[in-house]
Order: C-alpha cells, then structure tokens, then sequence
C-alpha cells in the first residue's frame, strides 16, 4: 500500500481517491496517467473536472486521483466497477475514497520451478497473465521464480488457478503412471526417464486438505487483527480446532485441524467459512496507514515511536505492527483518523 502521509495534497483528501490495479510496464508513466485522467473526467464513469493525477507512488500500480469537487469523489467511489478501456481490453480497477479501505496492493514471489518438468512455464506465465489479467508480473528468472503484485482477492485467484493446475498435472501423471504399470505386467519392466517421477515433484503444491484438514489463505495484516480482537482465538477455541500458521510476507497460509479425535469433522469448514467471511469483511473495513522511519532523524523516530506507545493502551482496537523502516497503524476510518490527529499531536507536544 502507498504511504498517504507521502501525498502532499492531503488537506484534499475528501476529494481524493485511491486508484489500484493500473497496468505496470504496458505503457509509460506520462501515458499512463493522461489514460487515468481521460477516464476519471468521462460523465459515463460519473467522472468530473480532474485537479491531478499522482503517479507513481510506493505502490506499483497504485495512483491518487484529486477531483476539484468532493461530490465527483464520492460518486466515482460509489460507482462498483471501473475499466480502462484500452487496445490491449478492459483493465478492471479497483477504486476508493481517500477516507475509506486502503489494502489494495499485495506482493508474493512465486516459485513455479515445480511445473518445469510437465509444461513450458512460459506458457504457464501467459495464460495466467490471460486468466488474472489485474495482476502484474515481474521477468520470469531462470530459477523459474517470479514476483506478481496486485490485491489479495487477485492473489488468491492466482494461487486457487495453480493448484487447480497442480491437481490437473497430478492425475494425469497418476494416470500415465497407471498405465505404465498395466504395461509393466504384460512387458519387461522398463525404468522411467530422467527427471520422470513428477508425481512427487507435484506433491507438495497439491491442496493439502486431505493432510491438514482445511487450508486457508489470509492478507498478513487482516490476520494479525484478527488474532489482536481476539476474533481468531475464541473461533479455534469454539470449535475444538487448532490452526498451523505460515505468514510469508503480505500473506499468511493456516491449516485447520481438528483438536480432538472426537470433534466433529465438518467443525474445520466451518471454520474455514466463518473466517473467511469475517476476512472478508474486514477487508473492506479497515484502513492502513503507514508511518514512515527510513531517512528521519533518530530524536524524531524515537518521538514517534514512544508516542504510538502511549496511544496503544488508548487506542485498543487498533493494531501498531513497528518495523525498522516504518510502523503500520490498521484499523477502522474512525480510528485511525482519531489516532493520528492525537499522534501529531503527541509528536508536536514532545518536540517543544
């Protein structure tokens, strides 16, 4: 996500809004932003008179856009799809209010070395550039790595496409290996080729739910608020389950399983569904702001991180995650507009 505290326009915030899922590396900045532009000033897009365009920000992908009336905002925001338009085909954005939500962008590695000895992962990179056309993709490494950014629905799009792919890849190996061994019993036993035992290359990309119960997977940050409400534990709790967490960067994979011989064995989808749909929702509902620590002095880090302390106790549906470069505050609107105006405050009581 983009650091709002980095736009300088943020007493225009009210007419703001927060532009997520633009094309990285079809076109360059300039034309990228006039495309942006174009598009935010047609009627048909409840668009309006376009004061500036702020790209690029942190956030690959991500721009601001600052309307000359609040009211063209608010209509832009309320409007449920937005696509641009162009010779390449409709490019689905995702668009918010300033004030509103702002986990738009999540960023994974992928490590399709997995799929090498089954499909050319060229061919494996463009159909899924083709199917989750919203998501950027870094050069495909030699290693078979690649970085894709984008939101965490497009995400999980992606990682739900590849295993779909894994299991496909996997019973037909199983099949192939099925009729090597008919063949085996009516002809001397030949051994397999080189590199030919993909079935257990495939293995662990294969959906673990028959292992570990059921598998989920969450954005890191709405997780740790989860845990912070207490939402998380008092689920596991209530129905007998318990949960193996692997957070990796921005996204966080859980096997639920069953506490007890005993339990009921629908209780982990249960709990998968009832997660996923608080998940859900709070991905809708809760704002992210980023304080930034990287190029400031020491006496103002430490003033700014002794006053996020102070707030805490203060502040205690509100998740501060400190990191070396900067602290993320997530949380409601309200909140962390409530937050910040007393954290400035705090910051500006300390210096003098």
């Amino acid at each position: 996500m983009a650091s709002v505290l980095n736009v300088k326009q943020f007493k225009a915030s009210e007419r703001t809004i927060i532009v997520a899922g633009l094309p990285v590396g079809l076109f360059n900045d300039l034309l990228l932003t006039t495309l942006v532009k174009k598009h935010f000033q047609d009627i048909k897009n409840e668009g309006g008179v376009v004061e500036d365009v702020i790209y690029p920000t942190r956030t690959k992908g991500v721009a601001y856009v600052i309307f000359k009336e609040k009211k063209v905002a608010e209509n832009v925001s309320r409007k449920k799809k937005h696509y641009l338009a162009e010779k390449v085909g409709p490019i689905q954005l995702t668009v918010s209010h300033f004030s509103e939500k702002v986990f738009s962008s999540v960023k994974a590695v992928l490590d399709l070395s997995i799929f090498r000895n089954q499909i050319i992962l060229e061919s494996l990179v463009t159909d899924l550039k083709r199917k989750i056309p919203t998501l950027c993709f870094s050069p495909l490494e030699h290693n078979g790595r690649i970085s894709v950014q984008g939101s965490f629905l497009a995400i999980k799009k992606l990682k739900e496409s590849l295993l779909l792919k894994a299991s496909s890849l996997l019973e037909t190996d199983r099949h192939f290996i099925s009729e090597r061994e008919k063949r085996g019993r009516q002809s001397p036993r030949k051994s397999l080729p080189r590199g030919g035992n993909s079935l257990e290359s495939l293995r662990p990309s294969v959906p673990e739910t028959t292992r570990c119960g059921e598998m989920l997977v969450l954005e890191t940050d709405v997780f740790l608020y989860l845990k912070k409400s207490g939402f998380y534990e008092s689920t596991l709790k209530k129905f007998h389950v318990q949960c193996q967490e692997k957070v990796d960067g921005e996204i966080t994979t859980i096997c639920i399983k069953n506490a007890r011989d005993g339990s009921q064995p629908n209780n982990e989808k249960v709990v998968r569904e009832f997660i996923e749909k608080r998940s859900h929702a709070l991905h809708f509902e809760l704002r992210k702001e980023t304080f930034v620590l990287e190029g400031k002095e020491p006496r103002e880090e430490r003033y700014i991180k002794l006053a996020c302390e102070q707030l805490r106790s203060r502040y205690f549906q509100v998740l501060i995650n400190f990191y070396k470069t900067h602290i993320d505050i997530i949380g409601s609107s309200s909140d962390i507009y409530l937050f910040k105006k007393d954290l400035m405050k705090l910051i500006r009581q300390t210096v003098k």
